[in-house]
């Protein structure tokens, strides 16, 4: 397994493949497992690499409180190792708000952003209290049903519920925690039309909680193209793999050919 020291934490990654780097981010608890499919597909044209947050999976317990500036850093101390100079961020759920905030604070590093079920913001009362909920059983007690009901409501078969598990019931619970609650405060509305690079915009039509995110990334976003997947939940790195992997092939074509 491949680590790298980022500011005193192991940080867990997987790098695959040649061509344009793509790097993509995980919400809080589930793992980078959650893009198996996409490292599977993708990899025999893109460079794919995953990494695992502080805390997260196999990468070290931090220190430092779990931010979007610290995951921020650690990615950018991954393409320094890796000599990447620049890369395509892809994030899902609560990573593509990571996506975002990196693609604003470091324009000349990112060359696109691909947004699978993500959103700048939660204002939604709802999804607010179901974050605090999770932050609530980050402890011992609460946190092995936390990571179950996150990998089965992730998962599109028991083979895919165990993969996911496996990885995130070794997580560390305050890590977690702290990553859930910064997700829950995090606005990042305002930076939307400050970002100029392309961003790909992915939605399920059965998320219905989240269109209004949407609405706000594709009226907000100055380079956006919105591409919803019919008949889809949120959770459309594992339950609409093929039809992800195709979208974002076809996308970033457009752009390799320029």
């Amino acid at each position: 397994m491949p680590f790298l020291d980022c500011g005193g934490t192991r940080l867990y990654y997987e790098s695959e493949g040649n061509g344009p780097a793509i790097i993509f981010i995980h919400p809080p608890l589930i793992t980078s497992r959650v893009f198996h499919y996409q490292m599977e597909d993708l990899k025999h044209r893109y460079q794919l690499i995953l990494f695992d947050v502080r805390g997260h999976g196999f990468s070290g317990p931090s220190r430092q409180p779990v931010t979007y500036p610290l995951i921020i850093q650690d990615l950018c101390c991954l393409m320094d190792h890796l000599q990447i100079e620049k890369a395509y961020l892809a994030g899902y759920s609560t990573g593509g708000s990571v996506a975002l905030n990196a693609l604003h604070r470091h324009p000349e590093r990112f060359l696109g952003g691909i947004l699978i079920s993500a959103l700048s913001e939660i204002s939604d009362p709802v999804i607010q209290a179901e974050l605090e909920l999770a932050v609530a059983l980050c402890n011992r007690t609460g946190f092995p049903l936390l990571s179950r009901s996150f990998c089965l409501a992730n998962a599109g078969s028991l083979k895919m519920y165990a993969y996911l598990h496996a990885a995130a019931r070794m997580g560390n619970p305050e890590n977690i925690k702290q990553y859930f609650q910064y997700s829950r405060t995090f606005n990042g509305t305002r930076l939307l039309p400050s970002i100029q690079a392309p961003v790909l915009v992915f939605s399920g039509t059965r998320n219905d909680r989240f269109r209004k995110y949407t609405e706000v990334l594709t009226k907000n976003l100055p380079n956006s193209t919105h591409f919803p997947l019919n008949h889809k939940p949120h959770h459309l790195t594992t339950r609409a793999a093929r039809q992800l992997n195709q979208a974002i092939r076809a996308w970033l074509a457009l752009y390799e050919t320029d």
